[in-house]
């Protein structure tokens, strides 16, 4: 793509002035930034205590989540043994001089039982469980001059949370979602809105029980807060003790999201779980409210804990080979948070894990309608739309299904395995659909032949899976679109130094989490939110990374691309070429780069049919100027590799509307956005396409 110089554009509308996100919303009746003024923070405390009045101040967890174990070595991340109590007090320890009164430890370790945590006081019986309430006063502490918190939390302890914030380990160690943070480690983002399942923080038994806990932790206590604070929560320090540091967190990314109004409350308890909220604690003002045990967090079945740890176990060496794992199920069963999961897990024992995206509709990685191979090396802390990055290999489909044209999605996916490095020793993971069936279930059945897969982890709800089980017995009998039995691996088309494997290990996982197999029904939780989310969040890299106020899109420079120089098209649907130019404006366009080169007869380069090529990014093409020729397009793609592009393809992928309907300073009707539109003309209305296959229920084949 030939790039020229940016021209500055005129902008269009005032400069709005940047509000914090912690600023005042507009959705009634209480909102998060009232959650910090003085008045409703008492009176929500005031109901939540009157509603657990007769109820103990902290509740026990009936079933304790287990983390994922490995019985062959005791390393940090082979979870938790059988809990037992702990001698408190009986470790020698020098106090600082601000807290040498040991006659007061003496007497305080004596209101200590079993996890460091007082017992004194309105306090109850506090076992590894849920912090909340009245707990988090005893166990956090908080600095406000450098507004950060420190907590302190006991073998088992969980934190469930909404909201973002930075999470820092200085001492012991902690879970997140299969991931474990140690002290010494990063910071790390932590991402829980309300579009999905909260997170929780698992604090997770120490690897080094011969430690001095007291003098070690006395001068990581005195670094982060302030006396009175310090002293505190220094006597509920144990061996078995975790302590993290949690700070507020910004970014460009959090920052372009809440300028939309509809997305201000994104990171912010929704209504059901408002009254679950514990408002009241030292985390306020952080970004980041904890929950009540009304509301679960990740909740793990014995076959969600049983199917991680077998596939954990081969990737570190129970099997022969490289696994290769191929997650399926309908939709709504938990596939992608399953995987995120078992991701985080195999980070803690390898440097990286490579993903190969099947799931056109809800990616992890990119805006929806691509497939991409990525490699994985820091945990996913969040939902897809908080990791949005630029995968090693992307093809743009332009779809978020694949029902007009199934061979092109395979071919897609070869083409992406073709390009991962075949010498490499990481463990692969295959997304696919949520379409099980008839067509969709053949596609699966074709992927498993085609891959070299070691492992299929099929994923039901309610005791069933939806569709047959993807057995290896069942796959010598199967049909799939491409392939047919007697089954035949097409692993030589792409190497020769593997042998295609004979079998593979089959796992079936039953959710259980709430609503399993349903679409969420909240704000925030529909499948076309989040894959709005995710665009919103490519886009905002747009956005400069220093603190300030956030930039429409209409007011930003945009690059000038020759139509000389790029081709257009349009793959989703058959558009006249008199029309390319009507379809292309104000839309998503992938930036792909073809093998052939783009030649012009002194005119516009339109494509008739879509072709199957490396995708760089994504921009947005803001005009088209007829009279010079030219294309402006806004992309955070860097130039030098922008100067590779030369393809625009538009997909069925169209900008949120947030994006048009926003834009501050306009007068009168906004570019792009009609209402005087007749739904009642000919073709006014969406096409249905009848695509001309059958049924395989009416070929008798499944």
């Amino acid at each position: 793509m030939k790039v020229n110089k940016p021209t500055q554009v005129k902008a269009q509308a005032k400069s709005q002035k940047w509000k914090d996100v912690r600023g005042k919303r507009c959705r009634p009746p209480i909102t998060s930034s009232e959650l910090n003024s003085s008045p409703v923070v008492a009176m929500m405390a005031k109901e939540y205590k009157a509603s657990v009045k007769k109820k103990p101040t902290v509740k026990r967890l009936k079933s304790k989540t287990k983390p994922v174990s490995d019985s062959k070595k005791n390393t940090p991340q082979s979870g938790l043994k059988k809990s037992h109590t702990q001698a408190n007090g009986s470790t020698a320890f020098t106090m600082d001089d601000e807290s040498n009164d040991s006659q007061d430890w003496k007497e305080y370790s004596q209101s200590i039982h079993g996890n460091g945590v007082a017992t004194s006081g309105a306090m109850e019986d506090v076992r590894p469980g849920r912090l909340e309430g009245e707990s988090l006063h005893y166990c956090a502490g908080r600095n406000d001059q450098q507004n950060h918190a420190v907590l302190v939390m006991q073998k088992d302890q969980t934190l469930c949370f909404r909201g973002k914030c930075f999470l820092t380990c200085l001492y012991g160690r902690v879970e997140v979602m299969g991931f474990t943070i140690e002290e010494g480690q990063q910071s790390y983002p932590l991402f829980s809105p309300a579009s999905h399942c909260p997170l929780t923080i698992r604090a997770l038994e120490s690897s080094d029980h011969s430690r001095d806990d007291k003098t070690e932790a006395s001068p990581i206590l005195r670094k982060y807060l302030p006396g009175a604070s310090r002293k505190k929560l220094l006597k509920t320090v144990t061996s078995n003790s975790s302590i993290i540091l949690l700070e507020p967190m910004e970014t460009p990314l959090t920052r372009f999201l809440s300028s939309f109004s509809d997305l201000s409350e994104l990171f912010s308890p929704p209504m059901t779980e408002l009254m679950s909220a514990v408002l009241d604690t030292p985390l306020n003002g952080l970004g980041m409210i904890p929950l009540a045990t009304a509301i679960e967090g990740l909740k793990m079945s014995k076959t969600y804990r049983d199917a991680l740890n077998t596939v954990v176990s081969a990737c570190r060496g129970d099997m022969d080979g490289i696994a290769v794992i191929l997650v399926c199920g309908s939709k709504n069963v938990g596939k992608s948070t399953f995987i995120r999961t078992l991701i985080n897990t195999l980070l803690n024992h390898t440097t990286s894990v490579d993903y190969l995206e099947g799931d056109l509709g809800q990616t992890e990685f990119t805006p929806a309608g691509c497939l991409s191979l990525s490699t994985v090396r820091e945990p996913l802390l969040g939902p897809p739309f908080t990791h949005q990055c630029t995968p090693e290999h992307m093809i743009y489909y332009g779809d978020a299904s694949c029902e007009t044209d199934l061979e092109r999605y395979l071919e897609s996916l070869k083409s992406l395995w073709r390009r991962r490095c075949q010498n490499r020793e990481t463990p692969v993971i295959i997304n696919t659909m949520g379409w099980v069936k008839g067509f969709g279930f053949q596609l699966l059945v074709d992927m498993i032949r085609v891959f070299p897969v070691t492992h299929v982890v099929q994923l039901g709800h309610s005791g069933i899976i939806q569709c047959p089980a993807l057995t290896p017995e069942f796959l010598r009998t199967a049909h799939g679109c491409q392939t047919h039995p007697p089954a035949q691996t097409a692993l030589d088309e792409f190497t020769e130094s593997h042998t295609p494997p004979t079998s593979y290990t089959h796992l079936i996982v039953q959710s259980e989490f709430q609503a399993a197999g349903r679409q969420g029904t909240a704000k925030h939780q529909r499948t076309n939110e989040h894959r709005e989310l995710s665009l919103l969040a490519y886009l905002s890299q747009l956005q400069s990374s220093d603190p300030g106020p956030i930039r429409p899109l209409h007011t930003l420079t945009p690059y000038q691309v020759p139509h000389t120089a790029v081709a257009l098209g349009v793959i989703h649907c058959n558009v006249e070429p008199s029309h390319m130019f009507y379809a292309a404006n104000a839309s998503l366009v992938g930036l792909c780069c073809l093998a052939e080169k783009v030649t012009s007869r002194g005119g516009p380069v339109l494509l008739s049919q879509a072709p199957i090529g490396p995708c760089v990014g994504f921009g947005v093409v803001r005009g088209i100027d007829m009279a010079r020729g030219l294309y402006f397009l806004l992309t955070p793609v860097d130039p030098s590799i922008l100067r590779k592009v030369n393809c625009l393809l538009v997909g069925a992928i169209s900008l949120p509307s947030c994006i048009l309907t926003t834009q501050p300073g306009f007068e009168g009707d906004m570019p792009y956005v009609t209402t005087d539109y007749n739904f009642d003309l000919p073709g006014a209305g969406k096409l249905r396409v009848f695509k001309g296959m059958t049924r395989p229920s009416q070929t008798g084949k499944q």
